[in-house]
């Protein structure tokens, strides 16, 4: 996979997950939220972690493994965010934020392994 700017979708995948980390920092602090946040953290976390992990593969099999599983931890992301209890139009407008950020990278991603193959 040959990028122009290599580290766009890097800085990308940072942002997101440094937006959710804020997100739920912002959250009613209710015992759902309490559980969902450390599933969200872990996904929305491991969908850099594995690009990353992409840019250093060891062929192109290995890369797009690395890539589905980006894939992967974008939706589940985007499936604990829909979870999330809220409250007020301004959690809800965040979260509605996230999630389009989630199809975003969700389409990226698919768009890169649809390249490699």
């Amino acid at each position: 996979m040959t990028d122009t700017k290599p580290y766009d979708l890097e800085e990308k995948t940072i942002k997101f997950a440094k937006d959710a980390i804020s997100f739920v920092g912002t959250c009613p602090k209710t015992l759902v939220n309490t559980e969902l946040t450390k599933q969200f953290v872990r996904s929305a976390g491991s969908v850099g972690a594995n690009y990353i992990e992409s840019r250093e593969s060891l062929g192109q099999k290995d890369q797009t493994m690395r890539i589905r599983i980006c894939r992967k931890e974008v939706k589940e992301s985007r499936y604990w965010l829909q979870l999330f209890e809220v409250t007020g139009q301004v959690l809800e407008d965040k979260r509605n934020v996230l999630i389009g950020e989630s199809s975003e990278l969700l389409k990226i991603f698919t768009a890169i392994i649809e390249k490699i193959k």
